[in-house]
């Protein structure tokens, strides 16, 4: 479902993104959403037809932005420095806002009972390694990086900047590790290997 800005419809999602962020999916109904929303419940049905229909849409409509987000974070220049890209993502990944990872966590939410949400949620893996494999390519082009595979170099940087960060702000929330300390280990153990 196409959602124009500042129209009815955006403001029904953005309160069903609240209250699924606040309650969760079981406590969220179209009452308290339309109250927050400040319409009327029948425009809810009117518009989105039922509450499922509802939940989908704001699903989508918060991980399209998500996706471009993160294909910000990791779109790149042809000058850009390997340590400096990958640096910048991983702090860029970690300033990212807890409503951006709230609905990161919404999305995940019975993901695994629904095949065409698993395609939702492997649509953000996507995004992300397809930016990093162009990123190495480019770099193996250049001569700057020997001539490995650069997907599965890419899998391999997205299990650490994306996965680990990601998901550990997603399911852990605290703020014990220190990012710029992690991210410079990390590069190390890139750039030098893990043999003594």
């Amino acid at each position: 479902m196409n959602i124009e800005k500042n129209s009815t419809n955006e403001k029904i999602v953005e309160a069903t993104f609240e209250i699924l962020r606040e309650e969760g999916v079981s406590k969220a109904t179209t009452k308290k959403i339309a109250a927050k929303a400040g319409v009327n419940e029948v425009t809810i049905f009117r518009n989105f037809k039922n509450k499922q229909n509802l939940i989908d849409a704001t699903k989508e409509y918060y991980l399209q932005k998500f996706m471009d987000e993160l294909a910000n974070i990791f779109d790149f220049t042809d000058d850009v420095e390997i340590g400096d890209y990958l640096h910048d993502n991983f702090q860029e990944l970690s300033n990212l806002s807890e409503k951006d990872f709230s609905i990161l966590k919404i999305a995940m939410e019975e993901v695994h009972e629904i095949p065409e949400k698993k395609l939702l949620i492997s649509s953000i893996n996507e995004v992300v390694l397809t930016k990093l494999e162009e990123f190495f390519t480019l770099q193996i082009e250049k001569g700057k990086i020997r001539d490995v595979d650069a997907r599965v170099l890419a899998v391999m940087c997205f299990g650490i900047t994306f996965q680990s960060l990601v998901l550990w702000k997603v399911y852990d929330g605290s703020s014990s590790i220190d990012t710029e300390d992690y991210s410079q280990k990390f590069l190390d153990m890139l750039y030098h290997g893990i043999k003594p």
